[in-house]
């Protein structure tokens, strides 16, 4: 059996290299085809594709093991859980891996994309063009199919010319910047509010009108400051919790 094959990482010496490597891997499973082998490669295999120790992969796993992501066998190998998926929880933590990790992993329908005028609260982030391309899209609980959560992404057009709507309905649009269209990101802004739904919110979520949603906005910059995409995303209130861990070193 061919062992599953995980997405690339580059690793950033500011954080825990376990924590890194735990979340690119999540992400890798949870964003895995309905094809793909459940069986990863050894711990040797895996510390020399994440060019980490065998000790630090070893952390990541004991990481995916505790979430229920992966299961270990001695002399079988590690799989992952037929089942597995994103719990929850959000966790706003300190890498790029890690916001593409806690927006894996649920089915997602594109709804559309279209070019529109930069108004209202975007103008603060895009105050040198015209116009943006926005994607909307609405993610469901892969288990019971309910919605949780919807997004709008406000990105720059020359960078929309690359983006193919399809893989939005695999991948989060940060890793597609990132890793299909090519950004060098350099850092993402997290903001998350308590709001109310409004009607557009409440329809496509299947909540009461008026009734508390969590608002994120994810302002994501490349490493010349630029500001290459807004997310706006809406969690129902009733499945989801945020939690920020900052790291004090």
């Amino acid at each position: 059996m061919t062992a599953f094959a995980p997405d690339s990482l580059v690793l950033n010496r500011k954080l825990p290299l376990w924590y890194q490597v735990s979340q690119s891997l999540r992400a890798s499973i949870l964003g895995r085809t309905p094809d793909a082998s459940l069986r990863l490669p050894t711990e040797e295999q895996l510390a020399e594709h994440y060019g980490v120790s065998v000790l630090t992969m070893r952390q990541a796993l004991k990481e995916l093991e505790g979430e229920g992501l992966i299961s270990r066998h001695r002399r079988r190998g590690t799989f992952i859980e037929p089942g597995a998926r994103r719990g929850a929880p959000v966790r706003l933590l300190g890498s790029v891996d890690a916001i593409v990790a806690q927006q894996s992993g649920e089915r997602t329908t594109v709804l559309g994309h279209s070019r529109e005028v930069v108004a209202g609260d975007l103008l603060e982030h895009f105050p040198d063009i015209a116009e943006v391309v926005t994607y909307r899209r609405l993610r469901h609980d892969s288990q019971t199919g309910e919605p949780s959560n919807w997004a709008e992404n406000a990105v720059l057009p020359e960078l929309a010319c690359a983006i193919d709507p399809a893989d939005l309905e695999r991948w989060p649009m940060t890793k597609v910047i990132r890793d299909i269209v090519g950004v060098r990101i350099s850092r993402i802004t997290d903001t998350v509010e308590a709001r109310l739904a409004d009607p557009e919110t409440a329809e496509l979520l299947r909540v009461p009108l008026l009734s508390p949603i969590l608002h994120y906005t994810g302002v994501t910059y490349d490493e010349e400051g630029r500001v290459v995409d807004v997310a706006r995303i809406r969690y129902r209130g009733d499945r989801f919790s945020f939690t920020v861990t900052v790291d004090a070193t």
